[in-house]
C-alpha cells in the first residue's frame, strides 16, 4: 500500500505500523465499492432523497451586469443538506462504514461544517460519533458545535499546538490508533494518507458531474473558467474533475489572510512560504520552516486555515493544469457583502474566496464567455465572524444583552 496513492511525487501513505492493517482494510473496502455499480447508485439515491441533490446552478444576472463581462453562474452546494459540500463525502464514507461493519466514527473539523455533516450521518446510520475541533475553532464556530452536540456527537476541544485544524487532525489519528477495530476516521478533505485523497475526491466528484451537465443544458457550451476555494481541496477537486479533459481554465483560490507577505495566511500552492514535506501521513506542500516545523496559519475562514493541501492539487499545480491565486481577508468580506446585496446569496467565508478572484476577472472576459463559481457552503455558520468583520453595532448590542441575560 505504501507504493499506492502517489500523484507524481506527492501523496503516499506514511503510516505507523499499527495503522497499516486498518488502512489496507479501508483500501479494499473502497476499491470493492467503487467497482460495484450498485454502490454508486445507492450513493446517488441517498444523496437525492436525503441531501437535495442535484444542487442547482444559478445564473447570477445582477453580478453579471455589474461586472459587464462574462456570464456568472454559481453552483449551489450551500443548498446541500447541512449547508455545504461536506455531506457528499460523509454520506459516502458512511456507506463504507456500514460495509465494513464498524459502529463508531470520528472526524476532525475546522469551520464545523464537516463536523456537523459527520454527526448528521452518524445520527442517520446509528453510529457513535466523536468530533475533534481546535479550541480556537470551537470559539469562533460555536453554532456548529451546538448542532453537533444536539445530533449526539461528543465534541472534543483540542488545546495542543495552534489549536486549529491541523491539531484536530492529529488528535483524531491518535484516537483511531486506540480504537481501530470499531472505529472509522471520516477524514473531511482530500488530504492524508492513501486512500483518503482519492476517496474524498471520488465522492465529491458528484459536484462537477452535475455542474457540467447543468451548464451544457443551460448554455449549450462549457464555461471558460471554473473557480473554487482551496483549503484541503475537496470542494475544488469535486467541481474541477469534470472539466480536466476540457479546454476550461481551472482557478483555485487560497486563503491570503492578512497578505502574502504578512506571514499570517494559509497560502500553500501560490506562496514562497511553502515547501514540499511529509506530515500527517502524506507528502505535499506544507507551510513549514527550514527545520520542517509547521508554521502557524491564519484565515478569516476557519475551513481554509490548514497548513497542508491535497497531494492531487499539488500535482496539478506542478503540471500547470490549475492556476492558484489567493484572496486576503478583507477582499473576502467585501466579496461576501457584494454577493449578498446583489444576488441574495450568502456564501460561506470559505466560498467567498472563489468569488473574489472571479470578480477580479469577470469584467476582463468577453460577454460571450461563461464563468462558474463553486459556492461550497452557506454563510450563516459564520455569523459571529462576519458580524465582527462588518463591525455591526446592532450585533454587538445584541451580544452584550445576551451576555447580561446569562449573567456573564
Amino acid at each position: 500500500m505504501r507504493h499506492r496513492g502517489y500523484y507524481d511525487q506527492f501523496g503516499g501513505a506514511y503510516l505507523p505500523e499499527i495503522l497499516v492493517a486498518t488502512f489496507e482494510e479501508l483500501v479494499e473496502a473502497f476499491e470493492a465499492a467503487r467497482k460495484d455499480p450498485g454502490f454508486w447508485q445507492e450513493y446517488t439515491d441517498i444523496m437525492s432523497s436525503y441531501s437535495c441533490r442535484p444542487t442547482p446552478l444559478t445564473f447570477a444576472r445582477n453580478l453579471t451586469d455589474r461586472f459587464g463581462g462574462a456570464k456568472i453562474y454559481v453552483k449551489r452546494e450551500d443548498l446541500n443538506h447541512t449547508g455545504a459540500h461536506k455531506a457528499n463525502n460523509v454520506m459516502g464514507q458512511g456507506l463504507l462504514v456500514k460495509r465494513m461493519g464498524k459502529t463508531r466514527v470520528i472526524a476532525e473539523t475546522g469551520a464545523g461544517q464537516h463536523g456537523v455533516a459527520t454527526a448528521t450521518m452518524a445520527a442517520k446510520f446509528g453510529f457513535d460519533c466523536t468530533i475533534y475541533m481546535g479550541e480556537v475553532d470551537v470559539d469562533r464556530q460555536r453554532p456548529n458545535v451546538f448542532w453537533m452536540e444536539r445530533l449526539g456527537a461528543e465534541v472534543v476541544p483540542v488545546r495542543e499546538g495552534t489549536r486549529i485544524l491541523k491539531d484536530a487532525i492529529n488528535e483524531a489519528f491518535r484516537d483511531w490508533v486506540s480504537n481501530m477495530d470499531t472505529t472509522h476516521y471520516v477524514l473531511g478533505t482530500a488530504c492524508g494518507p492513501h486512500p483518503f485523497p482519492e476517496m474524498v475526491s471520488y465522492f465529491q466528484s458528484i459536484i462537477g458531474k452535475e455542474a457540467r451537465e447543468q451548464i451544457l443544458a443551460s448554455e449549450g457550451r462549457l464555461p471558460g473558467a471554473v473557480y473554487a476555494c482551496v483549503g484541503g481541496g475537496s470542494n475544488a477537486l469535486g467541481i474541477f474533475q469534470a472539466f480536466f479533459d476540457d479546454p476550461v481554465e481551472l482557478v483555485g483560490v487560497e486563503a491570503g489572510g492578512l497578505g502574502a507577505d504578512s506571514g499570517h495566511h494559509a497560502i500553500r500552492l501560490s506562496s514562497k512560504d511553502a515547501a514540499v514535506g511529509v506530515a500527517q501521513g502524506y507528502k505535499t506542500y506544507f507551510l513549514q520552516d527550514r527545520d520542517g516545523q509547521m508554521k502557524e496559519t491564519h484565515s478569516v475562514a476557519a475551513g481554509l486555515d490548514y497548513v497542508g493541501v491535497s497531494p492531487i492539487l499539488a500535482r496539478l499545480k506542478e503540471r500547470k493544469r490549475i492556476r492558484f491565486e489567493s484572496a486576503a481577508d478583507q477582499e473576502v468580506v467585501d466579496a461576501m457583502a457584494l454577493t449578498i446585496r446583489q444576488e441574495g446569496l450568502i456564501p460561506a467565508l470559505e466560498s467567498a474566496h472563489a468569488f473574489v478572484q472571479a470578480f477580479k476577472e469577470a469584467g476582463k472576459r468577453s460577454r460571450d464567455d461563461i464563468i462558474l463559481i463553486n459556492q461550497s457552503g452557506r454563510g450563516d455558520k459564520d455569523i459571529f465572524t462576519v458580524a465582527d468583520a462588518f463591525d455591526d453595532p446592532d450585533w454587538k448590542d445584541f451580544i452584550r444583552a445576551k451576555a447580561e441575560g446569562y449573567n456573564a
